[in-house]
């Protein structure tokens, strides 16, 4: 199986450069259930992107320091490319911008979170599951950093599960599309220094309080065991 990460992350502070970018970030995580696969990244944040729809077999939609609603070219071109994506169910996770991302690009809305930053380890708490949420967690801890999120879902789609700071912490659209407003592939040598970067400019409360929940573990490894199985589900 061929996965195409479409890398979203503009960031090229140190902090980006002392680190893998989140394409081999997927690929590190995804690769521990299925060593097999083909994984590749495609930099649209570049304005690059496959010559066609059908060069992969499914798709990560990565998390970025941009916001939807900015004017880019490239992320006009990205809500294209999901738009064509959804009309070919091709099967597409997203992971915080890009759980974002696809709710904009098929008639959601996103916007500010009104709590301010989520930030360090955030629970997301499932009240349904699919046939790929399997072994099923009623709940799993996971990396957040994000300053927005999906306000309104596009026709379709089923809330799965919701963290504090936002109530549409993961959805999905039929059997194709399964999002999460999280970072499964996150490490947490990463999420330290981001912490350590946006303490500048984010409430110092903020700050203490993702110290205080980074005390324990991230389980990006068991969605990730749910994402192969939603790519491996026959369609």
């Amino acid at each position: 199986m061929r996965i195409a990460s479409l890398l979203c992350d503009t960031d090229d502070t140190i902090l980006s450069q002392n680190h893998p970018d989140d394409g081999q970030k997927f690929r590190t995580l995804l690769s521990q259930h299925r060593p097999d696969w083909d994984y590749e990244t495609v930099s649209v944040k570049d304005d690059i992107f496959p010559q066609s729809i059908d060069d992969y077999d499914g798709y990560v939609i990565t998390g970025g320091s941009s916001s939807v609603n900015d004017p880019d070219a490239w992320i006009a071109h990205l809500k294209d490319f999901i738009q064509r994506l959804d009309v070919k169910k091709k099967p597409v996770v997203g992971a915080c911008f890009g759980h974002q991302a696809i709710a904009a690009a098929l008639g959601g809305r996103v916007g500010k979170n009104t709590d301010g930053w989520g930030l360090g380890i955030a629970a997301t708490s499932f009240a349904r599951h699919m046939g790929w949420m399997d072994p099923a967690h009623e709940e799993l801890a996971l990396y957040s950093a994000h300053k927005e999120q999906v306000l309104e879902l596009p026709e379709g789609a089923i809330v799965l599960g919701s963290i504090p700071i936002a109530q549409v912490g993961a959805y999905c659209i039929g059997q194709h599309i399964f999002t999460t407003q999280c970072h499964p592939e996150i490490t947490p040598d990463y999420m330290n220094d981001l912490v350590g970067v946006v303490s500048e400019f984010v409430p110092p409360e903020t700050i203490e309080k993702a110290c205080s929940s980074m005390n324990g573990n991230a389980e990006g490894d068991k969605f990730a065991g749910w994402m192969v199985r939603f790519f491996e589900m026959p369609r």
